[in-house]
């Protein structure tokens, strides 16, 4: 199977090199299920070649979930067996993203160097740093430019004042949602959007040997966040999904009950987090807490407040994140409630009526996440380090 050539590039979006909703990361599924020999090789190559066919989008809007990020991530877990399938294309695409996160960089550090305030576009998983940084950790680990990534990440831990009064380096002057306003902005603990994700690929390249002056700091300074704002209740731990100024102000959360335990804001993706970040330090006092943590927030009534199929908000992400604490633990709760997690996925795969193909909100998100469920082993394309849980 030869790569799809030739390789042109727009500064526009493309809706098939979205690996949120497009073909790029519908792909991942059939990647996988070739990979494992459940598929077929035509089936994938179709989907890549919707993905990387004509003008690839790298504008320095692209990120991880779209355009020259994107296909270069489809296009590495195609090769995960080393076969090499891809290597002419991905070659191109990897010059063009270490270019693209050299821009976005020097952008970034002007912006601290302003002191003015971050947005989720600059860092986030989906379109910022943090998600660029996840594909340099996999493609190229040893590079300047991933180290260059960790040291803003460094950077961008470190506290902001404004105004007399000491902000989180992420603190963003924008709303999580339009239908959720923080005004006066707020700092995200998610995985998608936060500090989870900052966490989270901090601590990969950590575990990996990648570190960078001011990394384990950095570190230890998140988990110092999620320390102080942990709260306990009979349905296990949780954190709040942000912090506002009131919230810093008064040291107390104005959420006052658990949200859904999902991958992308949830205690679900925090804990893998902290998980991440114990390995990456050899805490293991810290690893049991987060360890423990896990079983004890998956209650009825807290899986009951799971109300979808998919990787982002529901049972999907929430599965293929604890099986992944689960491989790393060596406690058995977490290993006796994957089936439990599995018949709960599949259920909400049998109800539920989706008309998303894709990855993130879609069927190919809740396929793969099937996939795992049939196996113990991590999945055979890797897929999963998009999400930033391995």
């Amino acid at each position: 199977m030869t790569s799809p050539t030739p390789v042109t590039f727009t500064t526009g979006p493309v809706p098939s090199q979205s690996l949120a909703s497009g073909a790029a990361g519908i792909a991942l599924l059939h990647i996988e299920r070739a990979l494992a020999g459940r598929g077929s090789w035509a089936d994938a190559h179709t989907l890549i070649r919707q993905a990387a066919t004509g003008a690839i989008d790298g504008g320095d809007h692209a990120g991880l979930y779209h355009g020259v990020p994107a296909v270069a991530f489809t296009l590495h877990t195609a090769d995960a067996d080393g076969r090499s399938r891809y290597a002419q294309a991905l070659a191109t695409l990897d010059q063009h993203v270490t270019r693209l996160a050299l821009r976005r960089l020097t952008a970034a550090n002007d912006r601290i160097d302003a002191g003015e305030y971050a947005r989720f576009s600059e860092y986030d998983l989906f379109y910022g740093l943090v998600g660029i940084g996840a594909l340099l950790r996999v493609r190229h680990p040893g590079s300047d430019t991933f180290a260059d990534v960790l040291r803003y990440l460094v950077r961008l831990t470190l506290p902001l004042r404004h105004d007399g009064v000491e902000l989180p380096g992420w603190w963003v002057p924008h709303d999580p949602d339009p239908a959720l306003p923080t005004p006066g902005g707020h700092a995200n603990l998610g995985m998608a959007h936060g500090a989870a994700g900052i966490l989270a690929l901090l601590a990969l390249a950590a575990r990996d040997g990648h570190a960078v002056e001011g990394q384990d700091e950095a570190i230890r300074r998140l988990i110092g966040w999620f320390e102080t704002w942990r709260q306990d209740s009979p349905d296990g731990p949780w954190w709040p999904q942000w912090l506002t100024r009131s919230m810093l102000r008064t040291g107390r959360p104005t959420q006052q009950a658990p949200g859904r335990p999902s991958w992308c804001y949830g205690s679900t993706g925090i804990v893998r987090a902290l998980q991440l970040a114990a390995l990456a330090t050899g805490d293991t006092a810290r690893q049991r807490t987060a360890e423990q943590a896990l079983p004890a927030l998956l209650t009825g009534r807290n899986l009951a407040r799971i109300s979808e199929a998919g990787l982002c908000h529901g049972m999907a992400g929430l599965y293929q994140t604890v099986s992944r604490v689960a491989l790393d633990s060596t406690d058995p709760a977490l290993h006796r409630r994957l089936p439990e997690l599995a018949a709960a996925l599949a259920h909400h795969d049998e109800q539920s009526e989706l008309s998303d193909e894709g990855l993130l909100t879609g069927r190919a998100g809740v396929r793969l996440a099937l996939e795992s469920t049939r196996h113990a082993a991590p999945p055979h394309s890797g897929w999963d380090t998009c999400l930033l849980i391995t």
